[in-house]
């Protein structure tokens, strides 16, 4: 009876033991997700290591919220990426762009009618994590009001949030470091990024801007403006006609 005992015991403790060092199970998206299954919804890496899924499920008949999902290739290990921001900015599909050496991805967060702004994630292993402690778009805008072509704009920087069809959106060419528009930058360092407004809807309305541009260094988490930037940058206020008498 003791020697069955002892048997029984020391099969439970080799059980609890296995559990101890047992991976716990990956993360994944719920059951009450739906997965968008369009191709052009998922995203993989340069590297092919890392691919990020969107799912939807909707909250009411008018609240409809995003996640997303970054699993190895496997879909082994799961991380959700907005897991700090849930539902206010994640009402829409969004779109994805890793950096060449597959470390750092973009997030292009559609948040309203022509409304757009940028998330950055840094890439350790499987995990991802906010590489800035604002979303990106919004850190760009606090750099925009920074710079004197704020002034000219006559909008005051405590109301950029009522500005029209704001759009934070990032230039193509991060696949080659923007090697094809004649940079020679170290890899998967800098991002450029544009930011637009109108005056849609403005009962007097003010200059706006279009295609304002600005280099964001992923290494120092500093923005800057270019030279050949600044000659585009002087071009990109548009004034409101005078009304004709």
């Amino acid at each position: 009876m003791a020697a069955s005992w002892l048997l029984r015991t020391g099969f439970a403790v080799l059980l609890l033991g296995l559990a101890a060092v047992a991976p716990a199970s990956a993360a994944s998206p719920g059951s009450e997700l739906t997965k968008l299954d369009d191709p052009e919804d998922t995203f993989t890496s340069p590297d092919g290591q890392v691919i990020i899924e969107q799912y939807w499920k909707d909250k009411s008949e008018y609240d409809r919220v995003y996640e997303y999902w970054a699993f190895d290739a496997k879909h082994e290990h799961g991380v959700l990426l907005n897991r700090d921001n849930y539902t206010d900015d994640a009402r829409y599909p969004a779109g994805f762009r890793f950096s060449p050496n597959s470390q750092w991805v973009v997030r292009m967060q559609k948040i309203g009618s022509g409304t757009q702004t940028l998330f950055l994630y840094q890439r350790k292993g499987f995990d991802f994590s906010p590489a800035t402690p604002k979303p990106l778009g919004e850190m760009a805008w606090d750099y925009f009001y920074s710079q004197p072509i704020s002034r000219k704009i006559h909008r005051k920087p405590q109301d950029r949030h009522s500005l029209n069809h704001a759009q934070v959106n990032l230039l193509q060419g991060v696949d080659d470091n923007y090697a094809s528009e004649g940079r020679k930058w170290p890899d998967s360092r800098y991002l450029i990024l544009s930011l637009s407004f109108d005056a849609q809807g403005e009962d007097r309305k003010l200059p706006w801007v279009e295609d304002w541009q600005v280099v964001f260094d992923t290494k120092t988490d500093k923005f800057s403006i270019p030279p050949d930037l600044v000659r585009n940058n002087a071009e990109t206020i548009n004034y409101p006609e005078p009304k004709r008498r």
